[in-house]
């Protein structure tokens, strides 16, 4: 008997009439978190907390074959396996990248392959204390019925696309969507883009990876930032109003939203100070304190606009790990060090440092932009761009 009584007031349960118990609010929220991501959900909150881990943040190289050819190209390389290999290697071996990077995203082709040593990627990531994330949807479409607008396409298969990643070692996933504010947005692509989102995030955390949720708005557009800040809010209200509905887990993802910015075209450029405010605005009128990483993209801004942005954003507490996920703002400087060059792979190592420290700084709201070079500060923005 004692150890029955013993039991029944453990902190986890308490005694009823009739000899029934009732658990502890702890208690019942923990059966709701593993009822709502299934058997993965200690797992996704762990990696979610990982990846949203103090002074660290995502690089995401998940560019397609496509556009990775792209970026090879302005450096004067052919689109080759091998030629990305070497890029990808370039980056992916940086000693000391973990100190300032949590996860990285990469591309299918990326995830399964190996340096010239014959090391996996997935390794040299996860020695580092890197997270590995992987790209699941499949590109964007136009979407019938709409204003010129595009939806995304990719939840055929993506079960057992997702149930493969997470064996090669990937531990949280990325879907980008696209709302353009120039196109309207219409409702219909704003729902399009929510449920697609929230079909995606469940199915990701079914099988084990940590969904990042990304809605990016566009800068395309002549617009000012309180037009962006109206738009950005009726997106999110609906990411989450489908989130909720298909059972999504808010401590196991990750968002990657567009900061609110004036739209590129814009006659007047925002502050770094402003573009702070609205976008916090935004966050805390949307997004609900349980969501533990805001990671943010950087969608054509400048290497150091992007950063002193984020930096802006830092300097009072907020209620989530406010950090970043960046491709070109991380890449654009590394890119034109190394210039497809055996000999420039370390110099090309120290500027991926450079900006990936620099991020570090910003996401712990010390970063002051001192002796930053005139590269680091030209715009990226290219007017319609595809990934």
């Amino acid at each position: 008997m004692a150890m029955a009584t013993a039991k029944l007031s453990s902190p986890a349960t308490s005694l009823l009439a009739g000899g029934r118990t009732r658990r502890s609010a702890p208690a019942r929220r923990a059966t709701v978190i593993r009822a709502a991501a299934g058997s993965y959900s200690d797992e996704l909150v762990s990696t979610a907390k990982s990846v949203a881990s103090p002074g660290r943040g995502i690089l995401a190289i998940d560019e397609s074959n496509a556009t990775c050819g792209k970026r090879l190209s302005s450096i004067g390389l052919d689109n080759t396996e091998a030629n990305r290999q070497a890029y990808r290697q370039l980056l992916l071996t940086t000693a000391g990248l973990g100190e300032y990077i949590s996860g990285a995203i990469l591309f299918e082709e990326t995830l399964y392959q190996s340096t010239t040593d014959g090391k996996k990627f997935v390794d040299c990531l996860k020695d580092q204390n890197i997270m590995p994330g992987i790209k699941v949807d499949k590109g964007l479409v136009p979407l019938p019925g709409s204003n010129n607008e595009s939806w995304c396409q990719g939840l055929d298969g993506l079960a057992s696309r997702c149930a493969e990643y997470y064996k090669q070692g990937a531990r949280f996933a990325k879907w980008r969507t696209v709302v353009s504010i120039p196109c309207g947005p219409s409702a219909l692509a704003v729902k399009e883009a929510a449920w697609g989102l929230a079909r995606y995030a469940a199915i990701a955390q079914d099988n084990g990876l940590v969904p990042i949720v990304e809605p990016e708005i566009l800068l395309d557009g002549d617009h000012g930032i309180e037009r962006t800040l109206e738009v950005a809010e009726k997106v999110w209200s609906e990411v989450f109003f489908y989130l909720a509905q298909n059972n999504v887990l808010f401590e196991g993802i990750l968002l990657k939203p567009s900061m609110v910015t004036p739209g590129a075209e814009h006659k007047q450029k925002a502050s770094p100070e402003a573009i702070a405010k609205h976008t916090l605005t935004m966050l805390r009128r949307r997004v609900p304190p349980a969501v533990p990483g805001i990671m943010f993209l950087s969608g054509g801004q400048s290497e150091v606009e992007a950063t002193l942005n984020l930096n802006a954003m830092n300097q009072s507490p907020n209620p989530w790990h406010v950090s970043f996920s960046y491709a070109r703002a991380l890449q654009n400087s590394v890119l034109k060090t190394w210039q497809g060059r055996p000999e420039n792979v370390e110099a090309a190592q120290k500027a991926l440092l450079t900006r990936a420290k620099a991020n570090s700084l910003a996401q712990l709201g010390r970063y002051t932009g001192e002796g930053e070079s005139d590269e680091a500060k030209k715009g990226m923005f290219q007017k319609g761009y595809t990934y």
